[in-house]
This record gives structure tokens, sequence and C-alpha cells, in this order.
């Protein structure tokens, strides 16, 4: 794997899973010795970064964790709305029933009380994979995979509302099970459902929740 290609992806994951917070800063070098690479590759990362949208220029020097308002999460879940109701419609009609009982089944058992939910995330996106390829569109899978790299970071805000989690799995399984069935208007009704109980759920985040510290004086100019 090119160390520019390294750099990023493990980057991206950090953004993601908010080991990077918004407003952070990304200097170069603390990113090569980091990294143990040169410059050069590190400023590639983070091109691809900013490109993805997920940093950002900082007043001419340098790179942050871009921010996350609320104005950009309702855009998101307005876009969500739009393609995840259309692929879980499609998913149903072309469907193979056995992997989405199977994921349902799954997520049954982590909504379950007492429920080790470690791995949730994980079946998510196996079930997003499978929406995926259920509904056969290219074009609405392109889509998809842009709009899920900011909505996976998002969507790790809940890990903080543990009771959200449980009844995020449940509408899961409760969107699995319709996909499984058949039944497409419900798929979409379930999906429906979840995208405004879970946009809901993340602009009762506290702010605090969302924003690093402003970056040192000397760095920030």
């Amino acid at each position: 794997m090119r160390a520019s290609e390294r750099a990023y992806q493990a980057l991206r994951e950090d953004i993601v899973e908010w080991r990077l917070l918004p407003g952070q800063l990304l200097g170069e070098v603390e990113q090569s010795e980091r990294f143990g690479i040169s410059r050069t590759p590190v400023r590639e990362a983070l091109s691809r970064l900013t490109a993805d949208g997920l940093a950002e220029p900082h007043r001419g020097r340098g790179v942050v964790v871009s921010q996350v308002s609320l104005e950009d999460v309702r855009a998101l879940f307005e876009l969500r709305e739009a393609l995840d109701c259309r692929a879980a419609r499609l998913a149903a009609r072309r469907r193979d029933p056995r992997v989405f009982e199977g994921l349902a089944a799954e997520l049954e058992a982590a909504a379950a009380p007492g429920a080790e939910r470690g791995g949730y995330y994980e079946l998510v996106e196996r079930m997003d994979r499978a929406i995926d390829e259920a509904a056969g569109n290219t074009y609405l899978a392109s889509a998809q995979r842009s709009l899920r790299l900011h909505l996976a970071r998002v969507r790790k805000l809940s890990r903080t509302n543990p009771d959200r989690l449980v009844r995020a799995a449940a509408e899961h399984a409760q969107i699995a099970r319709a996909i499984a069935a058949g039944a497409e208007e419900l798929a979409e009704a379930a999906t429906r459902v979840h995208l405004a109980n879970s946009l809901q759920a993340v602009l009762t985040t506290p702010v605090r929740e969302w924003v690093a510290p402003a970056p040192p004086l000397d760095e920030a100019g």
C-alpha cells in the first residue's frame, strides 16, 4: 500500500470515529512523524480528505478536521431519506430473503436487553452493503457511498446514547424483516421512521460532543 493511501485511510478512520475532532489541526509535520513518512504523501492524504469534505483549509495555513453543523446534518438526512427509502423499496423487490432474515435476527439480538453491542456499527454496515447489492442499481450505490462517508461520522454520535443504540437496532431489524418479506411499502415506511428518529437523536446531542477546542494561538495564526 502506498504511503499516501495508508495515511489517508488511517486519518479518515480517525475522523469518522471521532478520534480526531472537528476543528483539530492536521499538521503535516506531526502526521509525517506519526506515520514515519515524508510530508509529500501526507500532503496527498490531506488533499484527498479535503476533497471528501472531512477536512478543510484553516485560515490559509494548514488543514483542520471539518466542522459538522446542524445545517449539514439536516442536509445529509434530506438526501439520505431520498436515497435510503428508494434503496429499501428496490431491495424488497429484488432481495434474497435469507440474507435479510439473517440480518434481522442479528439486529434483534443486538437490541435485546443486556446484549453486547460492540459490533453494532459493523453489522449496520453489512446491512447497508446487503441493501445496495439487493437493490442492484450501481448509480444509486455510488451516490450512497459518498453520502455514507459523512453519515458514518454523524452516526457515531449515538455512542453517547446507549438507549438510542437499542432502539436503532430494533428499527434496523424491522427494515430487514420488511425487506425479507418483499414488503416494499413497509420497508420504505420503516426506513423513513428510522431516519426521523436518527435525525432527532443527532440534533439533541449536546453541542460539546461535536467540536474540538480551538487550536493554540501559534497554530491558529
